[in-house]
C-alpha cells in the first residue's frame, strides 16, 4: 500500500465505487418490486416519499447516506492494509516504521471516527424526516373518506391501526435504513476484499488434490451453504414476528377497554371476567413467545456456531505458507482480517434474516393498513349534496348488514325552522338513519340534500378531543394554536360563557383553558349538557341529535330544547328520542315501524 497516494486513490476509488453501486441498487430495486411481494409492498410504502417530484431532499440525503456508506468500507480497507504494514513492522523490529503506522493510525481512526459521527447524524434525519412524512400520509390516509370509521364494516376488519401507525412506521424506517445501508455495506465489502484476499490466497492440498486460491473458494462455499441453511432454520420467524405484533396489540386493546370502562366493570364487579379475558389474551401472547424463542435458539445457534468455525480458516490455510516462509507475519494477520470481512459480509443476508422477518412482517402490517384504508373508502356511500335552505330525503333505504331492510323508499323535506322528532322501537334503525344521512352507513340507497352551512351531529355519547375544554366546546372547528382567550372571530370569550351558563355550566368558565381529559372529568350528563353548548356555540343550519339527553333529568332536557329552539328559530333540528315531553319542541315526526315501513306526520309544535 502506498500510504503517500492513498487519498487521491481513496478519492477514484470512492468514485468508481459510488456509480456501481447506484446502478446496481436502482436495478436491484425495480427487480425486486417487479417479481416479489415484498418489494412490491416496500415500492408502495417508500416510494412516494422518495419520488423527486415531489421534492428532491429525501433522494438528496439518501445519496449522502449512501456516499458515507460506501466511504466507510474504504476506510476498512485501508485498515486492512494497514494491519499488514503494521505487523511486517513489528515482525521486523522496526522501530520507525512502528511508529510511523502508530500516526497513521490515529489519522485512519479519526477519520473512522468523524465519519461513523456524521453517518449516524444523516441516517437520524433520514429517519427522522421519512417517519413524520409517512406518519401524516398513513394518518391522512386513514381519516381519509371515513375510512378509520367505516372500516369496522369490512369483512375482515384491520386490528389495531392505531399500533400500525404508532410503532410499525417507526419499525419500518429504522429497518429499511439498516438493512439497505447493511446490505450496500456488505456487497461494497465483498467486492472489495475479495480482491485483497485473492491476492494473498495460496494453494491448498486437499486429498492429493492442489485448490489453487483455496481461501477465495472456500469462503464462498461455505457462507453460501450456511446461508441457504439458516433461511430454512428462519424461515418461521416471519410469521412468528407478525403473531406477536398482533397479539400483543389485542393485549394492550384488552388492558386499554379495562381503563376506559372501568367504572361499569366496577358496579358489576366484574373483576374475575375480566381477569380470565385478559389471562387468555396474555397466554396467546406467551405462547408465540416461546415460539420465537425456541426458533431464535436454533437459528442464533446455527449462526453461532457457523462463526466460531471459520475464525480458524485463515490460520489453518496460511499457517503453513508462514512457516516456511512465504509469507510474513502482517500477511497472515491480514489474511485473518480480510477473511473476517468477507466473511462477516458474505454472512450479513444469513444473520438479518431474523430483522427481515420482522421487517416483512411490519411490511404486511402497514400495506394492510393502507389496503383497508382503500377498501373502506370503496363501500357504497349515500349520495349526499348541499344545496338550498331544505333538507331532503329522496328514495333512501335502510339495511342491516345482512341485508334485511330497516327503511324503505323514505322521502322528506324540511324547511328551515322544522324540527323533526324521530321514534320508533330499538331496533328499528334510528340511529342507522342518522348514520345513512351522515355517509357512514354503507348499506343504503338514495340521496340526501342539506342546507348551505354548518351541518352537526350529537350522538348520545358526546365526544370531547384532547385539550382545552375551549377546544371541546368548538370542536370540530379549530382554534388557532398560540390564542387560547380569543379563538376564532366569531367565538370569543362572551360567547364561550354564555354558551356554558345556557346549559348550567357556568361553573366551568373559569376552566375554559384548562387542557385535560374532560371525558374522564365530567360526568356523562355534563358531557351531553356541554354538546348542546357546542350547537349554541357553533349555530348549524342542520342539527341531528341522537338522544343527546339520554343521561340528562327531564326538568333540564325542556329548559334544553327550550333554549335550542329560541336560539336557533331557523335551523333544522332533527332529533332522535324516546321520551314524549321532547313532542312539544317538534313539529314533525318519523314513526319506524320495521321491516322497511315508517310513517311521517305533521303535529303542532
Amino acid at each position: 500500500m502506498n500510504w503517500g497516494s492513498a487519498v487521491p486513490d481513496s478519492a477514484l476509488w470512492l468514485a468508481e465505487a459510488y456509480a456501481i453501486t447506484v446502478v446496481v441498487l436502482v436495478i436491484t430495486a425495480l427487480l425486486l418490486a417487479r417479481y416479489t411481494r415484498w418489494g412490491n409492498q416496500f415500492r408502495r410504502m417508500a416510494w412516494p416519499y422518495f419520488d423527486p417530484r415531489r421534492t428532491v431532499l429525501p433522494l438528496s440525503i439518501l445519496a449522502s447516506l449512501l456516499l458515507l456508506t460506501i466511504f466507510g468500507v474504504r476506510v476498512t480497507v485501508l485498515f486492512s492494509y494497514w494491519y499488514k504494514d503494521f505487523y511486517d513492522a513489528i515482525q521486523n523490529l522496526d522501530e520507525t516504521a512502528f511508529w510511523h503506522y502508530l500516526r497513521v493510525f490515529a489519522i485512519l481512526a479519526a477519520v473512522h471516527v468523524a465519519s461513523s459521527l456524521v453517518v449516524y447524524l444523516v441516517g437520524q434525519t433520514l429517519d427522522i424526516n421519512w417517519r413524520s412524512w409517512l406518519n401524516d400520509t398513513l394518518t391522512d390516509d386513514w381519516l381519509d373518506g371515513r375510512a378509520y370509521y367505516r372500516g369496522n364494516f369490512l369483512e375482515n376488519p384491520v386490528d389495531n391501526p392505531d399500533q400500525r401507525i404508532q410503532a410499525d412506521i417507526t419499525t419500518f424506517v429504522t429497518s429499511s435504513r439498516t438493512l439497505s445501508m447493511g446490505a450496500v455495506t456488505a456487497m461494497v465489502s465483498i467486492v472489495s476484499f475479495t480482491k485483497i484476499l485473492w491476492d494473498l490466497s495460496g494453494p491448498l492440498t486437499v486429498f492429493g488434490a492442489e485448490i489453487p486460491r483455496a481461501m477465495i473458494f472456500l469462503v464462498y462455499i461455505y457462507v453460501l451453504v450456511t446461508t441457504a441453511l439458516a433461511f430454512w432454520i428462519g424461515r418461521p420467524l416471519i410469521m412468528l414476528n407478525f403473531l406477536n405484533e398482533k397479539l400483543g396489540a389485542t393485549f394492550r386493546y384488552a388492558l386499554v377497554r379495562l381503563r376506559e370502562y372501568g367504572e361499569s366493570i366496577a358496579f358489576y364487579r366484574g373483576e374475575n371476567v375480566e381477569r380470565r379475558t385478559l389471562g387468555l389474551r396474555f397466554a396467546a401472547v406467551i405462547r408465540n413467545m416461546w415460539a420465537i424463542v425456541f426458533r431464535t435458539l436454533k437459528f442464533s445457534g446455527f449462526n453461532l456456531a457457523v462463526n466460531q468455525t471459520a475464525v480458524v480458516f485463515p490460520f489453518l490455510v496460511q499457517g503453513s505458507r508462514l512457516f516456511s516462509g512465504q509469507i510474513t507475519f502482517g500477511d497472515v494477520m491480514q489474511t485473518a482480517q480480510v477473511f473476517g470481512q468477507v466473511h462477516n459480509s458474505l454472512s450479513f443476508f444469513r444473520e438479518s434474516y431474523a430483522d427481515f422477518a420482522s421487517f416483512r412482517a411490519t411490511l404486511i402490517r402497514l400495506t394492510g393498513l393502507a389496503d383497508a384504508d382503500r377498501r373502506a373508502r370503496a363501500l357504497p356511500v349515500l349520495d349526499a349534496f348541499s344545496s338550498g335552505k331544505h333538507l331532503i330525503v329522496r328514495g333512501l333505504d335502510v339495511r342491516t348488514p345482512v341485508g334485511e331492510a330497516l327503511i324503505s323508499e323514505l322521502d322528506m323535506s324540511l324547511v328551515p325552522g322544522d324540527a323533526l322528532l324521530v321514534k320508533g322501537p330499538s331496533g328499528s334503525g334510528k340511529t342507522t338513519l342518522l348514520r345513512s344521512i351522515a355517509q357512514l352507513w354503507p348499506y343504503t340507497d338514495g340521496s340526501v340534500t342539506t342546507p348551505v352551512g354548518s351541518v352537526l351531529f350529537l350522538s348520545q355519547r358526546p365526544y370531547l378531543p384532547l385539550g382545552s375544554l375551549r377546544a371541546g366546546l368548538a370542536y370540530p372547528d379549530q382554534l388557532p394554536s398560540g390564542q387560547p382567550n380569543t379563538g376564532r372571530a366569531n367565538f370569543d370569550d362572551d360567547r364561550f360563557r354564555d354558551a356554558l351558563a345556557h346549559v348550567h355550566l357556568a361553573h366551568l368558565v373559569g376552566r375554559l383553558d384548562e387542557a385535560a381529559d374532560w371525558t374522564r372529568i365530567l360526568s356523562p350528563g355534563e358531557q351531553q349538557r356541554l354538546a348542546f353548548a357546542r350547537v349554541l356555540l357553533i349555530r348549524p343550519r342542520t342539527a341531528f341529535l341522537d338522544e343527546a339527553t339520554s343521561g340528562i333529568d327531564e326538568g333540564l332536557e325542556y329548559t334544553l330544547y327550550d333554549i335550542l329552539r329560541h336560539e336557533l328559530p331557523d335551523s333544522i333540528i332533527v332529533s332522535v328520542g324516546h321520551r314524549s315531553t321532547l313532542d312539544v319542541f317538534h313539529n314533525r315526526q318519523l314513526e319506524l315501524r320495521g321491516a322497511g315501513h315508517w310513517t311521517l306526520t305533521d303535529r303542532e309544535g
